[in-house]
């Protein structure tokens, strides 16, 4: 008889629990100076020598706002679909908060009215349909300045700290999401896209190991079904698309861990820690923070009309998402070459002027994709700037469509083409190296190499057919690879199967 005990299987927790996921990414526009002063936004300069009065918080002294990171920010909000505030209207006001970093002992923000709302972005993730992400606010706001730790990375441990305001003042757009996203993929997926849209905009430069883009994670689990959040965690200090794909995961797997012992997860934040990959707590967070918000009295509301609006959506180019789609759609390409086509704005273009110039969308993006991407990984050349602009690639594979090079003789010229430059007509010509499609000259040579290998003709007439592509190379050697491979091919296939 059976012990009357029902056996049951462990659910894993990534069936059980879901991720709730929302991301605050701060954006450094790319403004030479600073958001309400004149002072340099140069990066790596000594320290505390890019300030002023105004950044560093001295009495008397009035802000002024910068017209372009206005600019930006607008343009910013207007590509992720986010409207405008009721009016045209928003406002700067003031966040209390004490801290070494922070000269004014408060930043200027936007708390109510800030410069948009209600945007959305959409994601692909491979192997997935596209989602949009809903995005909560888009408001404008100062950095703080960046203390450096002596001894350690972070305050704990360290012997002193020292603080530098060359960042102080520096204009951020904080773009805030809807807590829509739901796992680590779609996170990296969600900071991915912000950041090629904000490269194609010309706003931000999206260097991360520079600071330029930054990311805050706010995640909590629930179960499969539940509708109400659990405790919200936020984890700061993620400056890669890798260590914030990490950090969800670690968080998730340690959050569903304590759900599943009973244990209580309190409100906090924590840092990601890139040499452990885990996060550690940092400080609680068991109510919401009170700044004492109120506006900034020395700066006006700002107002922007319908016709503003208007003048800065034609500035907008297209986007990344909308080139991906009339990538697929029109130019038949696949979703992978479309994705790596359109990761950034220069090469897109590129790429558009090559197919305008008449070469065929797929054979543009192999070679697109393929050896001049190469090159560019492997100088860390910007694709703007090489030799071999789409004119010159055009001229390099009207020659192979033309029949007057193969693509082997092609690839041959491309570190001459890169490092010099010029027409690659002039540079066939100049070796002699145009393609030989005379069949009567093929045909001699195809006999050379079939009277030289006799026991492989029996080998291949025995039954090795895959002998085949020992003969083409042979013929290939003789002429240095100037055959025309289709005739060489037929040719073969017609004295080897006599």
């Amino acid at each position: 008889m059976g012990s009357g005990k029902v056996m049951t299987t462990a659910v894993p927790a990534k069936v059980k629990y879901e991720m709730v996921i929302g991301l605050e990414v701060h954006v450094q526009l790319s403004t030479r100076t600073k958001l309400f002063c004149s002072c340099s936004t140069e990066f790596g300069a000594v320290p505390n020598t890019n300030v002023c009065p105004i950044c560093t918080g001295q009495p008397g002294t009035l802000p002024v706002l910068n017209q372009q990171a206005l600019d930006y920010a607008v343009l910013t909000s207007l590509a992720l679909e986010a409207q405008i505030n009721p009016r045209g209207l928003s406002k700067f006001d003031r966040k209390q908060y004490f801290y070494p970093d922070l000269p004014k002992n408060y930043q200027i923000s936007q708390y109510d009215l800030p410069l948009s709302e209600h945007g959305s972005l959409e994601i692909e993730v491979e192997g997935e349909a596209p989602r949009r992400i809903g995005i909560t606010r888009l408001h404008m706001e100062e950095d703080a300045g960046k203390l450096v730790h002596a001894g350690a990375e972070r305050l704990s441990g360290s012997a002193y700290s020292m603080v530098d305001f060359n960042r102080a003042g520096v204009p951020l757009c904080e773009i805030v999401s809807e807590p829509d996203i739901r796992t680590a993929a779609e996170a990296a997926a969600y900071a991915e896209e912000m950041r090629r849209i904000v490269r194609y905009l010309g706003v931000c430069d999206g260097n991360m190991q520079e600071g330029s883009m930054r990311f805050d994670l706010n995640i909590s689990v629930r179960p499969v079904g539940e509708t109400k959040f659990g405790t919200k965690v936020e984890i700061k200090n993620l400056n890669s698309f890798n260590s914030l794909q990490r950090a969800v995961e670690y968080e998730f797997t340690r959050q569903t861990g304590a759900v599943e012992n009973g244990e209580r997860i309190p409100q906090e934040t924590r840092l990601w820690d890139e040499a452990t990959q885990r996060t550690i707590s940092m400080r609680s967070k068991e109510e919401a923070n009170d700044y004492r918000y109120f506006p900034e009295p020395d700066l006006v509301p700002i107002r922007l009309t319908p016709a503003d609006l208007a003048a800065y959506r034609q500035k907008l180019p297209q986007l990344p998402a909308q080139k991906r789609r009339h990538y697929r759609e029109v130019f038949g390409l696949s979703a992978y070459d479309a994705r790596v086509l359109t990761a950034e704005r220069e090469s897109a273009e590129y790429f558009e002027r090559v197919v305008s110039l008449g070469v065929e969308p797929k054979q543009a993006a192999n070679w697109v994709n393929g050896p001049v991407a190469s090159y560019l990984n492997e100088t860390r050349n910007k694709i703007n700037e090489i030799k071999v602009t789409p004119e010159v690639l055009v001229e390099l594979l009207t020659l192979i469509n033309q029949g007057m090079i193969s693509s082997r003789i092609a690839n041959d010229l491309l570190p001459d083409l890169f490092g010099e430059g010029g027409s690659p007509r002039a540079l066939v010509e100049a070796r002699g190296l145009t393609q030989i499609s005379d069949q009567g000259q093929l045909e001699r040579v195809v006999d050379e190499v079939l009277a030289e290998n006799t026991d492989s003709v029996s080998a291949y007439r025995g039954g090795r057919t895959k002998l085949l592509g020992f003969f083409v190379g042979q013929v290939m050697k003789k002429t240095a690879g100037r055959a025309e491979p289709q005739s060489v091919n037929r040719l073969l296939l017609s004295k080897l199967d006599q």
